[in-house]
């Protein structure tokens, strides 16, 4: 990005693979730039889901986003799926959309992941 003076843009992925399949099952994609974690999807499938193993995955890659300089990390989820999810894992909401289906939305959530310095 010639305004900001950087091309720092990086791929992130976290990915959760079956050890005798070598199959992917799941995991985290997004990208690291200009001091931001951006992720920009998600997913485990249901019988991984509640065994802390989502936990890990999101630690992992704001663990990534500290190590690439990130001061902060962004992400949406819609509200049906796991805003509580990423709130348990300190995220706050700074914003929500209306969307499809009636009554849902995005919720746009963020989490401080340094101290900016000075």
């Amino acid at each position: 990005m010639q305004e900001a003076g950087a091309e720092d843009e990086r791929e992130l992925a976290v990915l959760v693979v079956d050890a005798t399949t070598d199959q992917v099952l799941g995991g985290l994609t997004g990208r690291t730039s200009l001091g931001l974690l951006f992720v920009d999807s998600f997913h485990l499938p249901p019988q991984l889901r509640g065994s802390g193993l989502g936990g890990e995955v999101l630690r992992a890659a704001e663990e990534e986003g500290r190590r690439r300089g990130c001061l902060n990390a962004v992400l949406y989820t819609l509200s049906f799926q796991a805003p509580d999810f990423y709130r348990k894992h300190g995220w706050t909401v700074f914003g929500t959309i209306p969307c499809r289906p009636p009554g849902a939305s995005r919720v746009f959530m963020t989490k401080q992941l340094a101290q900016a310095r000075r």
